[in-house]
């Protein structure tokens, strides 16, 4: 193999991939990756195993931004099981109790509530959040209880979709780093009777349609026509990926001229009239994307993650 072919081609966007059952997400990216034929690429927010839905994979220039993605608000749809709890508070964990399911409608309702707006969350054991260096979930799976710290997060919605038997399914709307499974196995300890997560699907990550999505079939089916085809690959794949700065759009955007482009790109920080007065924001030049500011201390615009040209 050839030294260019093994480095893949250069490529910059974002693809809203939807992530099969049963696959991590770091194998979902490598076949995307694969796929796609790509230099560099990364995911934002891994979704477990049980987990389907929306899994943003960046490529190329496009990952310097994922952390935009990561801190962003999520969108779930979840079908909890009653009854019964397990270790990793989902459908692949060891079952660890089993009770009678004695819930009617108005316990559920009353119980919901305690889970709505600014919450602390003690994440499971079960999750990639590391302690000394390492992930917890590592620790669970040697039988090892670690201390974590509850965490505040912010369920910005909580509705009940459907209630029948011992089946529970909810549509979650939340800020970063809030684990649904643990809601559920919370919502199962309030109720007494225990849950567990048994199907898991991601709707939403910051402003995203869900339209927008792609699954691994059609992407390999598309691989196959360009090559029966006797295409470049890109010609079918290419048209999916979104703009890299599509995962900053929430940020105000701030025109800058070509000289304080030149200066920000040496990474130093410029005077822009009109520039907000603080936070962060998107650096445009003639129509065009070039990276993330943020409003300085002297109320200079710094650049903070710059795209580089390839």
């Amino acid at each position: 193999m050839s030294k260019r072919r093994s480095k893949g081609r250069p490529l910059d966007g974002i693809l809203l991939l939807d992530k099969p059952q049963g696959l991590s997400s770091n194998d979902a990216l490598q076949k995307v990756k694969r796929i796609f034929f790509a230099q560099k690429a990364g995911h934002t927010g891994a979704l477990d195993p049980l987990a389907t839905g929306m899994l943003p994979i960046c490529f190329g220039e496009a990952t310097k931004f994922s952390q935009f993605l990561l801190d962003s608000d999520k969108g779930y749809r979840v079908i909890a099981k009653l009854g019964v709890r397990t270790d990793t508070s989902d459908a692949d964990g060891e079952v660890v109790s089993e009770r009678p399911v004695d819930v009617v409608m108005g316990d559920l309702l009353e119980a919901l509530d305690k889970f709505r707006g600014p919450i602390m969350q003690v994440p499971s054991m079960y999750s990639a959040l590391k302690y000394q260096g390492k992930p917890l979930y590592k620790y669970a799976r040697e039988g090892i209880e670690v201390p974590r710290e509850a965490r505040p997060i912010t369920v910005y919605k909580l509705t009940l979709v459907r209630f029948e038997g011992d089946e529970v399914e909810l549509d979650v709307e939340c800020s970063k780093g809030t684990y649904i499974r643990t809601i559920v196995d919370d919502l199962g300890e309030v109720l007494g009777c225990g849950a567990h997560v048994v199907m898991l699907r991601r709707t939403k990550v910051s402003g995203y349609p869900m339209e927008r999505v792609v699954t691994l079939e059609r992407l390999e089916a598309l691989l196959e026509k360009a090559r029966a085809d006797e295409v470049s690959p890109g010609d079918y794949l290419d048209s999916f990926l979104l703009p890299m700065d599509s995962a900053v759009q929430d940020m105000p955007a701030v025109e800058v001229k070509e000289a304080s482009a030149y200066y920000l790109k040496q990474g130093q920080a410029v005077q822009v009239p009109g520039a907000p007065s603080e936070g962060l924001v998107r650096l445009v030049e003639e129509g065009t994307f070039i990276g993330v500011g943020i409003i300085d201390d002297d109320g200079k615009v710094a650049p903070k993650r710059m795209v580089v040209a390839h």
